[in-house]
């Protein structure tokens, strides 16, 4: 949040050539879709995206989507300790049954999560009364269907949320550490320009296409932009940064913070 109101501005590019602006593909097929596949890192980022973004919007409307869903993902991170007592009470609840069903990877126990939801709707009406502006995409929060089986599947998707930022905000905060080395302070002048051109590449890359769509069907659903962030990690690799990721001590985006 913090990086992102730093080093961009709400209605026009920084430094005039680091836009948000996404023209996205016309391979939207539904507004509630989002992918249902999930793994034990919380989404698999092979079977969809691949077509690149399915949003389209102009700077600062990426900027008011991307800020709109990091603050939602912060009250929902200060407030994973109720979402844990609710989730519990409504995997155990004698008052809701649940069926078996093929939801993409394979059976999952699907249920309603009224506790939850209840939480989740006062979290994200907070985060659209607080944002100032109109809420951009969709409102839909999934829960007990095919993309959020049930409660327990809910808490491990949000619970992998610092497993992606945390590696991205210590590379950033790293860097100056990283160049302090005189032949990597050449490399990063040679490569990018300097060490400021570095860090809004890896933002404005990451605020673009770690909140583009390309993760399931609708792209701007609340679930949705969990999918498409992680879809991002599992592209880094091809990234023209990937190697001083590699060179700051990254390992990944599935250990403890990403770094050795």
């Amino acid at each position: 949040m913090d990086l992102l109101e730093e080093h961009f501005d709400p209605s026009h590019p920084t430094d005039g050539k680091y836009s948000l602006e996404l023209r996205g593909s016309s391979r939207y097929t539904s507004p509630y879709g989002s992918s249902s596949s999930y793994s034990r890192y919380g989404f698999s980022a092979f079977s969809s995206g691949s077509g690149g973004p399915t949003l389209s919007h102009s700077h600062s409307t990426q900027y008011t989507f991307v800020w709109q869903s990091l603050t939602l993902w912060r009250k929902v991170q200060w407030h994973m300790h109720k979402l844990w007592v609710a989730a519990d009470a409504d995997l155990l609840s004698t008052s809701t049954t649940y069926h078996l069903y093929n939801t993409g990877q394979g059976l999952n126990r699907v249920q309603s999560c009224p506790k939850v939801g209840k939480i989740m709707r006062s979290l994200l009406t907070q985060t659209q009364h607080e944002a100032g502006a109109a809420w951009v995409g969709l409102s839909v929060v999934h829960l007990g269907d095919r993309d959020v089986p049930n409660a327990l599947i809910f808490i491990d998707k949000y619970t992998q949320i610092p497993r992606f930022l945390n590696p991205i905000v210590n590379f950033l905060d790293g860097l100056p550490e990283l160049v302090s080395n005189e032949i990597l302070q050449k490399y990063v002048d040679t490569q990018f320009g300097s060490v400021h051109d570095l860090r809004m590449i890896v933002l404005s890359d990451y605020f673009k296409h770690g909140f583009d769509g390309s993760g399931d069907d609708g792209g701007s659903c609340i679930d949705g932009r969990l999918t498409s962030s992680w879809n991002w990690t599992s592209r880094i690799a091809k990234k023209p940064y990937y190697h001083s990721f590699m060179l700051s001590g990254f390992q990944g985006f599935d250990g403890d913070d990403g770094f050795a």
